[in-house]
């Protein structure tokens, strides 16, 4: 590495630096070079590292700590493919290539747009490439639905990027997820492909002779009042756990998402205050309804409610993000409980959007400054109280 290193400073970088050739292009090159080595430049405002690894080392591992889920998410998404063709002996690897093919191009779109326009507004701006959009761009085709159109998934990706976080001043000034923001637009722009009452199965370019064949998530299902029993025949609990059942590409697996949680709160990267309280809220708020239960979304038990939707995704992966998360320790724990026991109480009470840990993490984002403020004012008040019986 050391020989590539004095290669590039040689060679290649003159021709990017002022009055190179490829001047206009530095951004290119920088953001490439950052990408390889550790820059030499540090930050000056948004999101602030202090540690032995720069910003774009602790984004890489959060995407390794997706890594489980998308692989899962393959593979899940070719067995509903099979399971709904009627083919009960299909092998592992037939439903991972199979699902590789459908999620890989919603991969591919979603970098290639989202990192396109962030090369944009670097060399329209003249600083450096963000880092951000490593995750975002893994984070946005996980919690889309396999039969997504590629061009919802670039159109979303632009906007995310462009309001979501670049008017704000890019990485690290957003106030909301970036993720969910593009998940938010196309829930709203376009709901039938979004609102979790239909998910894809098969479709006729892959399978050869099945048109189109829809199936209700475990949430719709629910939202429709099928009884429980029927529910826990369809969508048992174990399968909720493993991830075997219907739903956005990366969110089913509870044991997915749990091996990049251990991986985020080994690296320090991830809150576990903010996952453990966001567990708590949730189960809270599920204890609530059952005791006043009057349809089958109240009815589910505490651990069957959080191994359904996008919970276990959303609470490790979108709640814990840094920069739109609260900061202070009782902040954390606060806003954690709260994001877990709305997305409990959005799901049950919204008939028409059967699941409610995106709008749960997007609005207590936007409180999150608030709970920080009354955090730290409390602190001053104890400290100046603390003062004055000392003197």
């Amino acid at each position: 590495m050391k020989g590539l290193r004095k290669y590039l400073d040689k060679n290649v970088k003159p021709l990017f630096d002022k009055g190179g050739k490829l001047e206009r292009f530095w951004v290119v090159y920088d953001g490439l070079d950052t990408f390889l080595f550790v820059p030499g430049h540090a930050t000056h405002k948004g999101s602030h590292i202090r540690d032995g690894i720069d910003l774009k080392r602790t984004m890489i591992t959060v995407v390794l700590a997706m890594v489980p889920c998308l692989l899962f998410g393959m593979y899940n998404t070719g067995l509903q493919h099979y399971i709904a063709s009627g083919v009960a002996d299909s092998s592992l690897m037939d439903c991972f290539v199979f699902g590789a093919m459908k999620v890989l191009p919603i991969v591919v779109v979603s970098y290639g747009v989202g990192l396109g326009i962030e090369f944009l507004f670097a060399g329209l701006r003249g600083h450096s490439i963000n880092e951000g959009y490593l995750v975002s761009g893994m984070l946005i085709p996980l919690i889309m639905p396999a039969d997504i159109p590629l061009w919802m998934v670039g159109l979303a990706c632009a906007f995310a990027v462009i309001i979501g976080k670049e008017v704000f001043g890019g990485t690290g000034m957003n106030i909301l997820n970036v993720a969910l923001t593009a998940r938010a637009f196309l829930f709203f722009a376009y709901p039938t492909m979004m609102s979790g009452d239909q998910v894809w199965f098969a479709d006729a370019p892959f399978s050869g002779s099945v048109d189109a064949i829809t199936g209700a998530t475990a949430l719709g299902e629910a939202a429709a009042k099928v009884p429980m029993d029927q529910l826990n025949a369809s969508f048992g609990l174990m399968d909720s756990i493993i991830g075997t059942i219907p739903g956005s590409i990366g969110e089913t697996s509870v044991i997915s998402c749990l091996l990049g949680a251990f991986l985020l709160i080994y690296t320090g990267i991830g809150s576990w205050k903010i996952m453990l309280s966001s567990v708590i809220g949730g189960a809270a708020m599920v204890a609530i309804f059952n005791v006043f239960s009057v349809n089958t979304l109240m009815e589910i038990p505490p651990l069957h409610h959080l191994a359904l939707g996008g919970f276990a995704f959303g609470m490790v992966f979108m709640a814990t993000d840094p920069v739109t998360a609260a900061q202070t320790d009782t902040g954390k724990y606060i806003y954690g409980f709260l994001v877990g026991f709305l997305a409990i109480m959005i799901r049950v009470f919204n008939p028409a959007y059967p699941e409610g840990v995106m709008l749960a993490i997007l609005f207590m984002n936007v409180m999150a400054p608030l709970i920080d403020h009354y955090v730290v004012e409390a602190n001053i008040k104890k400290r100046m109280k603390r003062a004055k019986v000392a003197a």
